[in-house]
């Protein structure tokens, strides 16, 4: 009737993300989108880095898919064109681009490539952060 529950740690993670999500305003929700994605290009660095065999490679896979799928299905998605103009217009285009480029660094592993990514989300998180402490 009930599936043996493998991993304690990981449901209670995720129901705390579940949890989080359901309780979040707007902002908050674009900024754990931009954590996702950190942690994901983190995971697939990790994996490229360590060339350890097969399973790293199939992670490092995973972990990119996971990141481009945030960045293109969250943070691209979540842009508003029409009160966003211009700016959402440029985001949209560094979203492309972000996706374009772990793309290539999957399939050329390119380690550098995953950092350049990994610091453009963090200067839009951060800014993103400011936008909201502003009363």
């Amino acid at each position: 009737m009930f599936a043996a529950m493998h991993n304690p740690k990981a449901a209670y993670a995720k129901a705390g993300i579940e949890t989080g999500v359901e309780t979040a305003d707007p902002h908050k929700l674009i900024l754990m989108l931009f954590e996702g994605a950190m942690l994901a290009v983190a995971s697939a660095s990790l994996h490229m880095k360590r060339k350890g065999g097969a399973d790293d490679v199939a992670r490092k896979g995973e972990a990119i898919s996971k990141a481009i799928n945030i960045i293109t299905n969250g943070l691209k998605a979540s842009l508003d064109q029409d009160a966003g103009g211009e700016l959402a217009g440029k985001l949209g285009a560094l979203y492309d681009y972000m996706s374009a480029r772990l793309l290539y660094a999957n399939l050329h592993d390119q380690p550098a490539i995953l950092d350049e990514i990994s610091h453009l989300l963090a200067e839009l998180k951060g800014a993103w952060e400011q936008i909201g402490n502003k009363p």
